[in-house]
């Protein structure tokens, strides 16, 4: 298939704008990118740009918006997102917007390629690094960055056959959204606000439905230690709200692991990150998360607590109180630190308020939650089955083979 330089398939680059505090007009910045190559209108901002330059630089509906400074080791500079939006923005001066020669290229296409391009790896070779910040060397990108140009009717196939696969991916995911609204209806239902209490339940410690409330160590060596097999070491990166991700999971020798025994995990133990910062959308101070594998198999470092409930206490039930909303923030307002990392002290943890309903009432919740879980698991493996589709036609676009 023919291939046609980036340069030839677009309009000059129209560089961003920032301008001053205001609310003259919305600006997009690289925080409302999202890795799937839309828009995400989440902390929107508002500013003053003068109006010569809102006429010259506003958005129109087939843009594509690059991100030109910002990445980091795990996420490369060169995210774009697809514009389709009715109302008036401009972007700013961290990115550029790439406007399509329409009898050239089909928008949606070039933004497929564009966004395979940076999830693949191709755009990491024209970005460079200055102290402490990634830049995309745009010219330079769009100079030499070679586009597979089939017919404008092809690109449109191959640009709606992304578009189904997408969108197949994204309603698969909005159904395990739907599932946790739905856990957190039924427990709102059953039991009201945990902190606000209107049905008057019994509250206990934490402190008091525990055995163990501690955090790990970090072992004599540090990093060093770590061994290429061996006992799983749980650090902050892999607890996650109800979750605990392997991806990143380090190992400790079994000698190493007979020196921490304090922290030797359990069947049905809750993890909690100890440190992290709280200004975003998924903390990563207070995320809780069970560890399920078998006793003794597994140990954690200074980072994260361990809390040990007692035989009688419904491990499942106290972790989703844990989870709440209302739980997020409570750990907000009692975290100690500076803006960029605060931390739950052992103190906070053990004296977390616990709404304690009638055994049989949190054994029917946690009923009712183990079956909305397990529908769950299988919208997670037809997730995983649409990614791979989606990634899989990806690839064959990237490399003109979608025809």
């Amino acid at each position: 298939m023919n291939k046609t330089l980036l340069k030839d398939l677009i309009e000059k680059p129209i560089t961003g704008e920032w301008g001053l505090e205001g609310n003259r007009i919305k600006v997009l910045r690289s925080t409302n990118f999202s890795n799937k190559g839309v828009i995400d209108l989440k902390n929107l901002v508002f500013r003053d740009i003068p109006e010569h330059k809102i006429v010259s630089k506003k958005l129109k509906k087939g843009d594509i918006i690059i991100e030109k400074s910002g990445g980091g080791p795990n996420q490369p500079v060169g995210r774009v997102v697809y514009f389709d939006l009715d109302e008036e923005f401009i972007c700013n001066n961290f990115t550029s917007i790439l406007r399509p020669r329409i009898t050239r290229v089909f928008p949606k296409y070039l933004h497929y390629f564009l966004f395979a391009s940076h999830k693949f790896g191709l755009t990491q070779s024209f970005q460079n690094k200055t102290i402490g910040i990634i830049n995309l060397q745009l010219s330079r990108y769009v100079d030499n960055l070679k586009i597979p140009l089939p017919p404008l009717e092809t690109q449109k196939r191959i640009a709606q056959i992304l578009d189904e696969a997408a969108a197949l991916r994204d309603k698969t995911k909005q159904l395990l959204t739907e599932y946790d609204l739905l856990a957190q209806s039924i427990f709102f239902e059953m039991f009201g606000d945990p902190l606000a209490n209107p049905k008057k339940w019994k509250v206990s410690k934490l402190k008091e439905l525990s055995t163990k409330i501690g955090s790990g160590n970090t072992p004599k060596g540090g990093s060093k230690v770590y061994v290429g097999k061996g006992i799983s070491f749980f650090r902050s990166q892999n607890v996650w709200k109800k979750n605990l991700i392997m991806d990143d999971i380090a190992f400790i020798d079994q000698e190493t692991h007979e020196g921490m025994k304090k922290s030797s995990l359990k069947h049905g133990d809750i993890l909690m990150t100890k440190t992290g910062r709280i200004n975003t959308e998924n903390s990563s101070l207070g995320r809780p998360a069970m560890y399920l594998g078998e006793d003794d198999k597994a140990n954690l470092n200074g980072h994260v607590y361990l809390i040990r409930l007692k035989k009688d206490v419904q491990n499942e039930y106290i972790l989703f109180i844990l989870t709440t909303n209302q739980y997020r923030e409570h750990i907000r307002r009692v975290c100690v630190g500076g803006i960029d990392k605060r931390q739950l002290n052992k103190n906070h943890l053990e004296e977390f308020p616990i709404i304690y309903p009638p055994m049989k009432l949190q054994k029917e919740f946690t009923e009712k939650l183990k079956l909305i879980n397990q529908q769950k698991e299988l919208a997670k493996q037809e997730l995983k089955e649409s990614k791979d589709l989606f990634n899989c036609l990806l690839q064959k676009a990237f490399k003109g083979e979608l025809v």
